[in-house]
């Protein structure tokens, strides 16, 4: 097989014909490759597909659509209960401070206490018993951001302090575990 182009170019034809018969392999791999590949993806849609109707898929996808619609309902409910309760929790009574002392000479035991309820915009009451040998003797006094308009004894201060820097103690025990 002589060819006057082949023979000007300088080419072998037996190299032409056996770049062919590689490229002609490599494309056959190639097909099978393909082929194996589209049965698996034919055999997953029939999986998923099996025993459903246009119509099904379809009332599958709009029930999908209906609960989302649903979570996204409840989420935003949550989120309103969440902050409802949060605004209800800052109101309730979550820090006490409690300081035990002795009110009068000669009477021992700690006896008398203040004790300070508040919130946490350090709104509350502080509470101070004095026991004594007639009786015993309590004091409430509002406390509005931690602060009273009456006078506070010494032990009714403490007792605020340590409300107040009972959120600092219990978040530095936390951090200690």
């Amino acid at each position: 097989m002589n060819s006057s182009l082949l023979d000007k170019i300088g080419i072998d034809p037996a190299i032409i014909l056996i770049i062919l018969l590689v490229l002609v392999i490599v494309l056959f791999g190639l097909v099978f490759y393909l082929m194996a590949n589209i049965k698996k993806r034919n055999k997953d849609i029939k999986r998923l597909l099996s025993g459903k109707t246009a119509g099904d898929m379809e009332e599958i996808i709009l029930d999908r659509f209906a609960e989302m619609d649903a979570v996204k309902n409840n989420s935003k409910r949550l989120t309103k209960e969440h902050k409802e309760i949060q605004e209800t929790l800052a109101a309730c009574i979550s820090k006490i401070g409690l300081v035990k002392y002795d009110a009068f000479e000669g009477m021992g035991g700690s006896l008398s206490f203040a004790v300070a309820f508040l919130d946490s915009r350090n709104n509350g009451v502080v509470l101070n018993c004095m026991h004594s040998r007639e009786g015993c003797f309590a004091y409430a006094k509002e406390l509005i951001k931690g602060e009273s308009y009456v006078a506070l004894s010494d032990e009714e201060k403490e007792a605020i302090e340590r409300a107040k820097t009972l959120d600092e103690e219990i978040a530095d025990i936390m951090e200690e575990e």
